[in-house]
């Protein structure tokens, strides 16, 4: 009962500025906002909640398009996938999941989390400024923006929060994952992850576990896991999976961030109904056909879910 209760609780954020819901959101129970959140231990480790039927289906999917079957074995593609329709019964499927690569943008997602981490314990005053700044750099990923965030901020205390125990982002028993260590700017001293290099990092399993926390509120707080919602939703980039869901699910509230520079094209979204889609994608590319590759997987991994 209680799982059913906390995505209860996206399904309220993900309506969040309509005034018009649909049926299924008519019938939905209000949320006690008073008995949310859970306590951490209540989430299962989405490492934990590894399908195999799903895993088998998205292999088989992924293996019958010859590119990206050579790109999966070259290391050059991660996708993740997490299905939220049961709250009960979470799923979740990855190939190359461990896999730390560049990431462009993307990572830019791990400013807003340290931002509201810092905003929460009192090490950040808040300000219209950087309020429009953190929505600023996610919906249309401005780099000066997320320049400004980063002095603000600094690599030390971005480094702290990815490794936090309690969000566990950044872990090189599981191949990195999400890191930040260069600004967004052509001057400004390098902060390189210890494993690789990578200035601007990810791992598809460690986005899947960033989106899986905050759709269950367990970013920061519940309070500051709406407001990390309500920066990432409508994108104002319309690309990549985006592209797609434009046109397959219009209706459907998107939570969004990418990333591109040169041939590193990655992508991840919380999609929410209606009907049917309730799932976390995420893919890392490293060619230059990236773009289409990911306009491509969401209808093919639509096709995983729906098996």
């Amino acid at each position: 009962m209680s799982m059913y209760k906390v995505l209860i609780f996206i399904a309220i954020i993900l309506l969040i500025g309509t005034t018009a819901c649909s049926q299924e959101a008519q019938d939905s129970v209000q949320p006690n906002y008073d008995q949310l959140p859970l306590s951490i231990s209540d989430v299962k480790p989405l490492r934990s909640l590894i399908d195999a039927p799903m895993q088998d289906r998205l292999m088989e999917v992924l293996n019958k398009n010859k590119k990206w079957k050579r790109l999966i074995a070259n290391k050059k593609m991660a996708v993740g996938l997490v299905d939220l329709r049961d709250p009960n019964n979470v799923k979740y499927a990855r190939v190359n999941g461990n896999v730390m690569m560049y990431a462009a943008s993307l990572p830019k997602i791990a400013i807003l989390l340290a931002a509201e981490d810092a905003l929460e314990k009192g090490e950040l005053a808040d300000s219209d400024s950087i309020q429009q700044d953190l929505r600023q750099m996610i919906s249309k990923s401005n780099n000066q923006a997320a320049t400004r965030m980063i002095d603000r901020l600094g690599y030390d205390k971005i480094e702290q929060v990815l490794k936090d125990p309690i969000y566990d982002l950044y872990d090189e028993d599981y191949g990195g994952g999400l890191w930040v260590g260069k600004r967004y700017a052509k001057l400004g001293a390098r902060h390189p992850e210890p494993m690789k290099g990578l200035s601007h990092a990810a791992t598809v399993s460690q986005v899947c576990r960033y989106y899986y926390m905050l759709a269950y509120g367990k970013l920061v707080s519940y309070d500051r896991s709406k407001i990390m919602l309500n920066m990432m939703v409508d994108p104002e980039l319309h690309h990549k999976f985006v592209n797609t869901l434009d046109q397959v699910a219009p209706k459907a509230k998107i939570f969004r961030k990418s990333g591109t520079w040169k041939n590193f094209h990655t992508d991840s979204v919380l999609v929410w109904g209606p009907e049917w889609r309730r799932y976390i994608l995420v893919a890392l590319i490293e060619d230059p056909d990236g773009e289409k590759i990911c306009r491509d997987l969401v209808t093919e991994m639509e096709k995983v879910l729906n098996h």
